[in-house]
């Protein structure tokens, strides 16, 4: 056993040996990683420069797709390099940071998601009075107070995890995360498990609540509105439940392989799994709302038609 003393790099075993097939899977993980970078620029790029998506619910896109950036890009530029090089060691500084950004990202995710349902909410159940409840500023003020309460409340996870004497330094996985070097101290870890539950219910059960709450109540209007406004309704939460429960799948993928023995599944296997969270919604939400909401795709053919018309 290794004193943490001792320790200034881990091993990501999960990554196994690939072979020449690391090329590749080289290749194909550098195609999602540009598809992620391109699709969620532009989707930023459009709602910056049309000033007519300068509305409460496109800045709680914005910054989801900001959000899966910065996810993305802690993960796939060290997992590209590793997957090259087959190398499998990473630093115990880049190990805590990847954690840090990783888990950041997710919080963040889940929280922007809670308060595009709300948005949601005030938008079907007080239209009249959308304008005033939901300015741009109050979505600022929101996503302001998103960013720094997830970098606090897992900062503080964090302090008390690195804290901890570790006698291993192997994580079985292709990236870093909070659990995994828990697993691996060799003393009392009773403070670490009570934060973690208390922050879960800040995290994820506050959260869950208000999602719960908007579309309870976004149901009871529509069962009693006319059909046209349940239409209209279900157009505008479709997206925004495709990509809760797209993410929400992945994050629960997560925590099963985390939790659970995943030894006698083929790493073939459970890294695709594991990487889920990371790799599908940051792929598919800007996909998702660039296609479906309609005045994200008109503003985006108008900037494509302008840009044909300048003049060379």
């Amino acid at each position: 056993m290794e004193n943490s003393s001792h320790i200034t790099s881990f091993i990501l075993a999960a990554f196994g040996e690939i072979g020449y097939i690391r090329y590749f899977y080289f290749t194909i993980t550098l195609v999602v990683y540009v598809a992620i970078i391109v699709a969620n620029s532009l989707l930023i790029a459009v709602i910056a420069v049309e000033r007519t998506l300068h509305e409460p619910m496109y800045f709680f896109l914005c910054a989801l797709s900001a959000n899966e950036l910065y996810g993305s890009t802690a993960l796939f530029p060290s997992l590209l390099v590793n997957i090259l090089t087959g190398f499998k060691e990473i630093s115990k500084v880049k190990c805590i940071a990847q954690i840090f950004c990783l888990h950041t990202y997710g919080l963040i995710e889940f929280l922007d998601l809670a308060a595009m349902s709300y948005d949601r909410y005030v938008s079907i159940c007080y239209p009249l009075h959308y304008n005033r409840i939901m300015t741009p500023i109050k979505a600022c003020v929101f996503l302001t107070f998103i960013w720094l309460f997830s970098m606090v409340r897992f900062g503080i996870t964090l302090i008390l995890s690195v804290r901890l004497p570790l006698c291993g330094n192997i994580i079985e996985k292709v990236y870093c995360d909070n659990y995994s070097l828990v697993k691996l101290a060799c003393t009392d870890t009773t403070l670490n498990n009570i934060y973690g539950l208390f922050g879960t219910f800040l995290s994820i059960g506050l959260p869950l609540l208000i999602i719960f709450y908007s579309y309870a109540k976004i149901l009871k209007i529509c069962l009693t509105s006319p059909r046209q406004s349940q239409i209209k309704a279900f157009n505008t939460c479709s997206t925004h439940l495709v990509s809760l429960v797209n993410f929400s799948v992945g994050c629960l993928l997560e925590v099963i392989q985390s939790r659970l023995n995943m030894s006698h599944i083929p790493y073939e296997v459970r890294i695709p799994l594991s990487l889920y969270f990371l790799i599908f919604p940051p792929l598919l939400n800007p996909i998702i709302y660039g296609v479906r909401i309609t005045k994200i795709r008109m503003s985006f053919k108008k900037l494509i038609s302008m840009r044909k018309l300048a003049p060379h």
